[in-house]
């Protein structure tokens, strides 16, 4: 009994210590291993300069529709430009630290220091662009409190955060990389579904 005890105190202790060695705002619940994940995270976050093609659905109470996504990210500057489900319209967000630009086909451009706020007055709803730099590449964003579960390969399969939910049901290998091919991002009465048809990673 007291071996049984012994043997079960040291799992605890490896348990906890595997878990501390995650980022301190990210509690794992279950499948695939700390020490993989880590290596997985390490080489996806070091991706900064990227061209996605891919196209994107998006679903809420009164409206949805569909269309296609051409994203270029270089650093910390970002150029979204997305045609047919964000009113129907082509749209296209840039922004970097100093602030994000909202141009839509028929509307004044807009400008504001926040990219959600600057959407959910524009078009009235709430999409998590600064997130989204994160989650499309099968990461939680560092600065906020996450909750991940990893699938066999120690990859994301699921992600809450900021009251988004995130499930990732396919990857592709892009060069030496596992990178996202099919999310689906839920929350706040929005369903967003992202097909990427083409990773161009420039690092």
């Amino acid at each position: 009994m007291r071996l049984t005890r012994l043997l079960l105190l040291l799992l605890a202790t490896l348990t906890v210590t595997a878990c501390s060695n995650l980022h301190q705002r990210e509690s794992l619940d279950i499948g695939g291993d700390a020490q993989a994940w880590r290596a997985h995270k390490a080489s996806l976050t070091s991706l900064d300069n990227w061209i996605l093609h891919g196209k994107i659905g998006l679903r809420a109470p009164e409206e949805s529709g569909s269309g296609t996504l051409f994203w270029l990210q270089q650093q910390d500057y970002y150029d979204i430009r997305l045609s047919g489900p964000l009113g129907r319209r082509a749209t296209r967000i840039q922004g970097d630290r100093d602030g994000v630009t909202l141009e839509m086909a028929g509307q004044p451009t807009r400008q504001a220091a926040d990219a959600e706020q600057l959407l959910a007055q524009s078009i009235g709803w709430r999409l998590p662009v600064d997130n989204l730099l994160w989650w499309v590449r099968g990461l939680p964003a560092p600065d906020r409190p996450s909750q991940l579960q990893l699938d066999t390969d120690s990859r994301l399969a699921r992600l809450q955060q900021d009251g988004w939910t995130v499930e990732y049901s396919r990857y592709q290998p892009v060069g030496e990389r596992q990178l996202p091919q099919r999310l689906q991002i839920s929350g706040y009465d929005l369903l967003i579904t992202l097909v990427v048809t083409n990773w161009e990673p420039r690092n």
